[in-house]
């Protein structure tokens, strides 16, 4: 399959989870792949010396995408090693739970930061190196905007902005012919999930329970859409919010 021959795409937040599995999947399609990575090199490495075992390229690039320096860095590093660019996946995001009373400025600004004001530098950035034909952006939203679950205020918020983001930029750059939608998955087993105390809690087994698929979501689960909304196969696709929860609503 090489849906991806000749593309060029950037993966951030890539060193594990929903970001590494992208990673692969695009490299997979034919797609060279910038594997971005905050602070695990050592998993954006084994991303990357994963996709070169079969036959991928692939360069992992460092860069904190809520720093304009470190992003416009990202972007000229990628032009140095693939020359172009044809995809952006904005899916670097980080979240922690709380209840109203445990918000704190510190913390709001923190996600926000990230999951917001990074997707806006990194596209910024990204559109500038977009060549005549366009490309296709692709922001990792969630289905948390939807269920909405207790003690989630901020990270609610944070990938409401990301919704709502897509649609306008959707509109924006239509005319350049980059395309912008939102995939938004449900519960995935990561290694966040894992380490956020969510994989066995009752909070996944309830979910498993409300999918008609009857579990959670696994990274390749996801991987596999944004291959697709990456490709000329969603040639006609932009502004959308694509639910990928396994039809837990």
């Amino acid at each position: 399959m090489n849906k991806l021959a000749n593309k060029v795409a950037v993966v951030t937040g890539a060193s594990k989870g929903i970001g590494a599995q992208t990673a692969k999947g695009l490299a997979a399609a034919g797609a060279s792949v910038v594997v971005n990575y905050s602070s695990s090199k050592e998993g954006a490495d084994n991303v990357v010396a994963e996709i070169k075992s079969k036959g991928g390229k692939a360069v992992a690039i460092q860069g904190d995408v809520s720093k304009a320096a470190d992003v416009t860095r990202l972007f000229a590093e990628t032009k140095k090693a693939f020359g172009s660019l044809d995809i952006l996946v904005n899916n670097a995001g980080i979240y922690k739970f709380g209840t109203l009373e445990e918000i704190t400025e510190e913390e709001f600004h923190r996600q926000f930061n990230t999951n917001v004001l990074g997707l806006l530098l990194t596209t910024q950035e990204a559109v500038k190196s977009f060549g005549a034909n366009g490309g296709s952006v692709i922001n990792i939203g969630s289905a948390v905007t939807r269920l909405t679950p207790a003690g989630s205020s901020i990270y609610t918020a944070t990938k409401a902005a990301v919704d709502a983001i897509s649609g306008v930029l959707s509109k924006e750059l239509g005319s350049k012919k980059i395309r912008v939608n939102s995939l938004n998955p449900g519960m995935v087993e990561t290694e966040g999930s894992h380490t956020a105390g969510f994989i066995g809690s009752d909070f996944e087994k309830h979910l498993a329970t409300q999918s008609p698929l009857g579990r959670i979501g696994q990274p390749g689960d996801i991987a596999s859409i944004a291959v697709f909304l990456a490709s000329d196969d969603s040639g006609w696709l932009t502004g959308e919010m694509v639910t990928a929860s396994g039809g837990v609503h």
